[in-house]
């Protein structure tokens, strides 16, 4: 893992500076504190600060083939790297490192940019032709690691975090309002948007070619499904269902293989649900060595999963450390947390998962396996459940099973289970859609966001009424997805957007590598995906029962209280981590003069919440992700705008390996 960054002379112009390479790269240092390299011509400055993880002495950063025409830095890990470098070899390619980085290298001088079908990984890299003069930047599938690029005055700068790209001095941090509007509508951005006006990310499974002054962007893999009537077709009795099991059985277990590569020790996150559990008992049928597991454990028993993370932790033998997180400690570490997510967020759950990487390192770890993707592609969230009993209800409305079905969902949310069944029919039924509206399955969540936009100020609100495209108009979806199942549908727009923007970045990329932490998720390897997409919607959502098909495996693997547990999202106290004495800075971010210079919010309706806030023992889930939207707001604007501060650029006593139009010098 590393982070990177670079600077292209789309025009003619002055040629990119050392000293502003290890500036950057000095924002980023978190993000690979071993070692710094710098590639440096006419055109062009590449930089990377690497976290060392696989082939720990050869691998140093910037690496070029054999005739230095091609020079490369890059971010992430590439699992399968071992079996395609005796393919490139017998190409005639000649190796001086064992790093996955150079595979890369001499993957694209072969097959160019078709070179990304061939990865199994999770990466972000450039690579600059210096032959042709192109820059060729590029994501992985599913986004697990950050790219972020702005063109400005005639330069295009990159970088893994936007700190990196805002100590350009040409560059200025300006918040736009439309992505704020789209984080409390969607709880995230619509990629390719981020918070920062005219900063946008490299979209998940995309490439970036700049030549010649212009930039083109092509999407090289998406998320796919077969049509309603295809996926009937296929299961309609030519292949038994548990051969299903098998495979997908077979699909995780070689995934985890692959993420267990590492020249360091690996560790795993154990939550005590399915996903982590059944990870981390893959891992121990791998491996017959010491195992360290690493889980969260809440003062605030509504949030706490501890005795089934120790039961699992014993029932696999594995050395368990455990964080305890106090509403102190979430309100404590909020700033940092905002500084590392560079954006807006609508709940506090990054928070602890800050605490526990820096436990993590604290253990001499650099990489984890987590359980995350197994939500989204094999149908685990509460929102797959309620859009399916929403179309039950309204094919149905004169049943009687209405109310039990609405009373099963989100066991979790203080409350919702003793409101009455009326009302409670009443509200899931009250988003304005039909049954054909494309967003039918996110339709109620997104409208009852927008309550939270109450909260902007009159001239926020008056510039958002200003633009051509509203609300769920913003939301980009393929030509195929009408063809989809309604739980295609629903997976599709739960992946793309709230996973790549929220899940895999402020809560996973983020958090991890504010401590240098790198994780991995063999449920996000692009095969168990594509075949998770390919699996008839009965064998994920059956009847009520989520994962059903994973489930079937953790029968194999797991005790039977793991196992048959109910999905229980991972979830933060937010209103107590900030109104219980310890977080100071909060009254001052929601004061009436802070919110006023700030203009973002209403700093009447603000205070308004906050007084309700501190007389109340319970506020609704919707004020309390309004609250956090707001203060992780005012404290981006305050972080990044109102007093940004850049570090010492990487100095010149630290080793760091600078070549010159690919010359070694340094």
């Amino acid at each position: 893992m590393c982070g990177i960054t670079g600077t292209l002379n789309l025009k003619t112009g002055t040629p990119p500076s050392e000293a502003m390479l290890r500036q950057m790269l000095a924002m980023i240092r978190h993000r690979g504190p071993d070692e710094f390299g710098i590639y440096l011509d006419d055109h062009i400055g590449l930089g990377s600060a690497r976290l060392s993880i696989v082939d720990l002495s050869g691998g140093q950063q910037p690496i070029t083939n054999e005739d230095h025409t091609l020079w490369i830095v890059f971010n992430g890990e590439i699992f399968n790297h071992i079996e395609l470098r005796p393919e490139l070899e017998a190409q005639g390619h000649r190796f001086t490192t064992h790093a996955d980085t150079e595979i890369l290298i001499h993957l694209y001088e072969e097959y160019g940019p078709a070179c990304l079908s061939r990865l199994n990984g999770q990466f972000a890299l450039a690579i600059w032709d210096a032959r042709h003069q192109t820059l060729f930047l590029a994501r992985d599938r599913l986004g697990v690691r950050p790219l972020f690029y702005t063109v400005i005055n005639g330069s295009l700068v990159f970088g893994s975090e936007i700190k990196a790209i805002l100590t350009v001095p040409e560059v200025k941090a300006e918040l736009d309002p439309i992505t704020l509007d789209q984080i409390f509508t969607f709880w995230s951005p619509l990629s390719p948007r981020s918070i920062f006006k005219g900063i946008v990310e490299l979209p998940p499974g995309h490439y970036l070619l700049a030549h010649a002054g212009k930039t083109s962007l092509t999407q090289y893999w998406k998320s796919e499904f077969p049509s309603e009537e295809s996926a009937l077709e296929s299961f309609s009795g030519r292949r038994h269902p548990d051969s299903y099991l098998d495979e997908l059985e077979s699909l995780l277990l070689d995934a985890v293989k692959l993420r267990l590569r590492a020249d360091v020790p690996v560790g795993a996150y154990l939550s005590g649900g399915l996903d982590s559990s059944l990870i981390t008992a893959l891992i121990r049928r791998c491996a017959t060595t010491r195992l360290d597991t690493f889980s969260i454990s809440f003062n605030d028993v509504a949030f706490d999963e501890s005795p089934f993370q120790r039961q699992m932790a014993a029932f696999l033998n594995t050395d368990h450390q455990v964080v305890q997180a106090s509403y102190a400690d979430i309100g404590r570490v909020f700033p940092d947390v905002i500084w590392h997510t560079e954006i807006p967020i609508m709940r506090t759950s990054p928070a602890p998962m800050f605490l526990l990487s820096q436990r993590v390192r604290e253990c001499g770890y650099k990489v984890v396996l987590t359980g995350e993707g197994a939500d989204e592609f094999l149908a685990g969230y509460d929102i797959f459940k309620e859009a399916k009993v929403r179309r039950f209800s309204a094919r149905q409305p004169q049943s009687t099973w209405r109310s039990l079905l609405f009373k099963r969902l989100y066991p979790d949310l203080t409350g919702l289970a003793k409101t009455s069944p009326a009302f409670l029919s009443a509200f899931f039924q009250s988003a304005e859609t039909g049954l054909d509206d494309p967003f039918f399955s996110h339709a109620i969540r997104w409208k009852n966001n927008r309550h939270t936009c109450r909260f902007f100020s009159k001239d926020l609100i008056a510039h958002l009424a200003g633009q051509p495209c509203k609300g769920a108009d913003q939301v980009a979806i393929p030509p195929e997805f009408k063809s989809w199942d309604s739980l295609a549908q629903a997976q599709f727009l739960e992946s793309s957007i709230f996973m790549s923007q929220y899940l895999l970045s402020s809560q996973g990329d983020r958090m991890g590598m504010a401590h240098s932490i790198e994780g991995r998720f063999p449920f996000l390897d692009y095969r168990v995906v594509e075949f998770c997409n390919r699996l008839p919607s009965s064998l994920k959502l059956r009847g009520l029962t989520e994962k059903f098909l994973l489930k079937k495996l953790g029968r194999k693997w797991l005790p039977s209280e793991i196992w048959q547990r109910p999905k229980r999202p991972y979830r933060a106290p937010i209103h107590r981590s900030f109104f219980s004495g310890s977080a100071a800075y909060v009254r001052d971010l929601l004061s009436p003069g802070m919110i006023t210079k700030t203009g973002l919010f209403n700093a009447d309706a603000v205070t308004q919440l906050v007084n309700k806030t501190e007389k109340s023992e319970w506020i609704s889930e919707t004020a309390d992700m309004t609250l956090a939207g707001i203060i992780s707001t005012q404290l981006l604007h305050s972080l990044f705008i109102d007093r940004f501060t850049i570090p010492p650029p990487i100095s010149h006593d630290e080793p760091v390996n600078v070549h010159r139009n690919g010359t070694g010098a340094g």
